[in-house]
């Protein structure tokens, strides 16, 4: 068994086969979301948006193929200092950053190419959180554990969200589904799951209610577990944070741009606003409708063709493949990305080195998240916040942080034998 230690195995074809697919089906479904008549696919104007996308493609592959032949250990090694550069763009955005849809996220590069990075964030977040944890003494000291890995998740997003980019920085909490698999004690998903409750209720109840209804469950409690002294500290711990919760939701809601208010607002059931804040999803979902079984067929869409659809080329990519590939085109893109995320959670388990097993589950949870918010975006079930499709919605900086995500992770598997 010794031998097999240190070999490099070859990077893993079902994962690059699925990267290339979703890459192409991007492309085309671009190419249709952004058609005009005239426009040949096959152009190299680099005025169309299906062109620049093929630029980020093939440069994503070239950087896919150049981090897949990098030693594995760079990606811990340097994970500190991949993180401190991407905390100093991120302040530099907010210095110097472009305005973009209400939201200072970009750099200027030159020539009209803009830098996001916001999307690096998560990256270079995964690649910290993993090495921290794969630290030897992380899980004897597991509470300056915790600590550290929430304060490396904590800066990003409170940068980000100084960006009033509010999407992006609810996909940090992605994290916690990949440190759940390495031992994160249960009762803190579901103080998450309690704080997300009690926010949305925060919109729907009166504050004074909402208190009081609070201060009797808390009471209950400690009544209940009266002899439990560590239980009903935590009750109490609880029950602080929510209201502080409660109190700062008024702040936090007018800290968010005015669009993003009313989506919530729209999401909650607190306003009807078909031809504003509804019209995104409202005509998504009429789109995504009337595709189906088969669809409409390649550039039949109706909703599409004639831009009923805002961001069909990004956010709401997935309502032009519902419209002109039908339900069945919409099990297929859906199959290809749970194959993709359970192929990643089976390499994740075999590796050897703790690092790159809370790295693959890092990768599978962003992913996740990123896919059922943006398909809970086009049909409902989410608030509308911009987040892309993995692979498939148009956007350099986007396709390149996934490039990396998954390139890194087929990197780290090839060395799946290593302690790294």
């Amino acid at each position: 068994m010794q031998q097999n230690k240190n070999r490099k195995f070859p990077p893993d074809i079902i994962i690059i086969s699925i990267y290339i697919i979703l890459s192409i089906i991007g492309l085309i479904s671009i190419y249709s979301a952004s058609y005009q008549e005239g426009i040949n696919f096959f152009s190299l104007s680099f005025k169309y948006l299906h062109v620049k996308q093929f630029i980020w493609i093939i440069t994503g592959i070239l950087l896919f193929v150049l981090i897949i032949y990098t030693s594995p250990h760079l990606f811990s090694n340097a994970a500190e200092i991949f993180y401190g550069v991407i905390l100093v763009l991120l302040f530099l955005v907010l210095v110097i950053g472009a305005i973009v849809g209400g939201n200072r996220a970009w750099l200027d590069i030159s020539n009209g190419i803009r830098l996001q990075p916001s999307e690096f964030a998560k990256y270079t977040t995964a690649l910290l959180i993993s090495k921290i944890w794969s630290d030897p003494d992380a899980k004897t000291n597991i509470n300056k554990t915790m600590r550290n890995v929430l304060i490396v998740i904590a800066i990003p997003m409170l940068l980000i969200f100084l960006q009033k980019d509010i999407g992006t920085m609810l996909i940090f909490f992605s994290f916690i589904l990949a440190l759940y698999r390495e031992g994160l004690p249960s009762y803190i998903i579901f103080i998450g799951f309690w704080f997300i409750i009690v926010f949305i209720l925060s919109f729907l109840i009166k504050q004074f209610i909402l208190l009081l209804i609070l201060t009797a469950i808390t009471l209950i409690l400690i009544f209940i577990y009266r002899k439990k002294r560590k239980l009903i500290i935590r009750f109490v711990e609880i029950y602080v944070i929510s209201i502080i919760l409660i109190i700062g939701v008024n702040y936090f809601y007018n800290m968010l741009m005015p669009h993003h208010q009313e989506r919530i607002e729209v999401m909650l059931g607190l306003k009807d606003d078909p031809k504003g804040a509804s019209w995104n999803l409202r005509q998504s979902m009429i789109a995504i409708g009337s595709g189906g079984l088969t669809g409409k067929g390649f550039l039949q869409g109706s909703q599409t063709q004639m831009k009923f659809v805002p961001e069909q080329t990004t956010d709401f990519i997935f309502c032009a493949i519902g419209e002109e590939w039908g339900f069945i085109g919409v099990l297929v893109v859906l199959s290809i990305y749970l194959l993709l995320l359970l192929r990643i959670i089976k390499l994740a388990e075999r590796q050897r080195s703790i690092f790159s097993r809370v790295y693959g589950y890092s990768v599978a949870s962003l992913l996740f998240f990123h896919i059922f918010i943006n398909i809970g975006m086009t049909v409902g079930l989410m608030p509308v916040i911009g987040i892309p499709l993995p692979f498939i919605s148009y956007g350099g900086s986007s396709y390149w942080a996934f490039t990396l995500l998954l390139a890194t992770f087929v990197n780290l598997d090839m060395y799946h034998n290593d302690v790294i």
